[in-house]
């Protein structure tokens, strides 16, 4: 009876840190789908010349970066629906880390269609990071190197 109480205790003990670690793998991929979703529907908006998508998903302090120079989010939100004609934009090669329970880091590559001032869109790696304020996921900083093939 003492080694079947024993096994029993024992077992419970293994598994409850399983279950746990399972949830929060869980979490884990549902957080990286919102993010990678969010991303995907920002890309779009600025295809779309929506400005609209980030004045609200972008933070107050939200900065961009890339071969052009460094953008505040007024910038951003004004250049949006004027600078740029893009035909089509892919995503894909995505990679992702829960820094913390509140910011994330993605990175992944773009190929776009399109110009921007006369000059055609290239591809690119982007890495993007998103924090949590107030319960949503709102992009802090972008910055996108052209991939050199």
């Amino acid at each position: 009876m003492k080694k079947a109480i024993l096994f029993l205790l024992i077992s419970t003990l293994v598994v409850m840190p399983t279950g746990k670690a399972q949830t929060n793998v869980s979490n884990k991929e549902k957080i990286k789908e919102q993010i990678i979703a969010l991303e995907k529907s920002g890309w779009e908006a600025w295809k779309n010349k929506d400005a609209k998508w980030f004045q609200s998903n972008t933070t107050k302090e939200f900065l961009s970066v890339n071969s052009q120079g460094i953008s505040n989010k007024e910038q951003v939100v004004k250049s949006t629906a004027t600078d740029c004609n893009v035909k089509s934009v892919s995503l894909d090669n995505f990679r992702f880390v829960l820094l913390n329970e509140s910011t994330v880091l993605l990175t992944y590559t773009t190929v776009q269609e399109g110009e921007c001032g006369g000059i055609k869109l290239r591809k690119v790696r982007a890495s993007v990071n998103y924090i949590k304020q107030n319960g949503k996921w709102l992009e802090a900083f972008y910055m996108e190197t052209p991939v050199v093939e």
